[in-house]
């Protein structure tokens, strides 16, 4: 749960629609499918994420989130399993728990 102010997408303005909408598009299409666990959570939580801690910033929620967007492209030379396996070991390496 966030502990700073944030609009959900249901609740966001067009721009912050937007910006959340464009920022998702750049995303490996495995992160379009919602984890049962997870999209119940926030629909009693309020829509809390990461995501939407930037919200009350558009821009920046957009340029952060299409940024991380952009490095996982299949374009790139590295494969999604190695995408995957950097970000886990940097979690591990950073102790977060998610």
């Amino acid at each position: 749960m966030t502990w700073i102010k944030i609009i959900p997408y249901s609740k966001a303005s067009e721009e912050l629609k937007t910006a959340y909408e464009g920022a998702r598009g750049l995303y490996p299409e495995e992160y379009a499918h919602n984890v049962p666990a997870v999209e119940a959570r926030a629909k009693t939580e309020g829509e809390e994420s990461i995501v939407a801690s930037h919200s009350l910033l558009p821009k920046t929620l957009y340029h952060a989130f299409a940024t991380f967007g952009t490095l996982l492209s299949p374009d790139l030379p590295l494969t999604r399993r190695q995408h995957e396996m950097i970000a886990t070991t940097v979690s591990a390496i950073n102790t977060c728990f998610y």
